[in-house]
């Protein structure tokens, strides 16, 4: 029996959507497409399927990771990109993989999700992701101070630009551009980054998964911003309270017999590889 597929992506990536439909025949040989979804508009939870292949670069791979919600599919990604730090094939790399994959030759790896938890006076929003929750000042950019507290204990006061909750997976996007640490993607850790804060003695912390994370801003003059995932947004004020806590669920992402994570490392990352030095004549 053919194994059941979603075919996902972000059409309004260039290269997307002709890359899919091309593919679509070659895909259909080897699987039962279920469901043929482009633009994130169809409820993923109502239809099983065994894979879902993400056509687009990581933050395709993040809408569909939140589009699944807590109903998680394995995802396969073909990156179109310019890092694609989490899809593993290109394009052109379907066709051989692929039918490998029909077969179960694979393996799948378990990674850790939040839940971003959001409380106003008479309103409670939650919000599943899988990078990181940040918090950053808006104009006129003025310092943000915010405050942490690690389950309930009060832990620090930063003041700067803002901070990052990260997850492992997360821990190569935002949180490492301002200066944090590489975790392996299947740790069960939070990494708390400041972003350039207004002291030299912060540094980024990693603590357990199974902690909660509470963070509250101490004046709203700097029109504050919560971030999930770098693509969903909304101010915060000090009558706000956010909570980070682990989800009941996991991401879960496909890995093809040669991809292995140090190698993306080294190939996307250049990590670990030695500079290219001019040797003059």
């Amino acid at each position: 029996m053919a194994i059941k597929v979603f075919v996902l992506g972000n059409a309004e990536r260039p290269g997307v959507r002709k890359a899919a439909e091309e593919l679509l025949p070659f895909i259909r040989e080897h699987c039962d497409v279920c469901m043929f979804d482009l633009l994130q508009e169809q409820d993923l939870g109502k239809v099983q399927a065994d894979l879902a292949l993400v056509f687009g670069g990581d933050g395709a791979i993040l809408r569909a990771a939140r589009q699944m919600g807590y109903h998680q599919t394995p995802v396969l990604g073909i990156n179109l990109g310019k890092l694609g730090f989490l899809a593993d094939l290109r394009p052109d790399e379907v066709r051989a993989h692929l039918p490998q994959v029909a077969r179960g030759a694979y393996r799948v790896t378990r990674h850790l999700m939040f839940e971003c938890v959001v409380e106003t006076p008479g309103e409670t929003r939650t919000f599943l992701g899988l990078n990181e929750v940040t918090f950053k000042s808006g104009p006129p950019f003025h310092l943000i101070d915010l405050d942490l507290a690690v389950d309930g204990e009060p832990v620090s006061r930063f003041s700067g630009d803002g901070l990052i909750v990260s997850t492992p997976v997360g821990s190569t996007a935002h949180s490492l551009s301002a200066g944090g640490p590489v975790l392996g993607q299947e740790l069960a850790a939070f990494v708390i980054t400041p972003i350039c804060p207004h002291t030299l003695t912060y540094r980024p912390v990693v603590d357990s998964a199974d902690k909660v994370y509470t963070v509250t801003v101490r004046s709203d003059t700097s029109d504050p911003v919560l971030i999930i995932d770098g693509q969903e947004s909304m101010p915060v004020t000090p009558e706000n309270r956010v909570t980070v806590r682990r989800a009941p669920v996991a991401f879960q992402l496909v890995k093809v017999p040669g991809h292995t994570y140090y190698q993306t490392l080294r190939d996307k990352l250049r990590w670990g590889t030695l500079p290219n030095y001019r040797v003059d004549s």
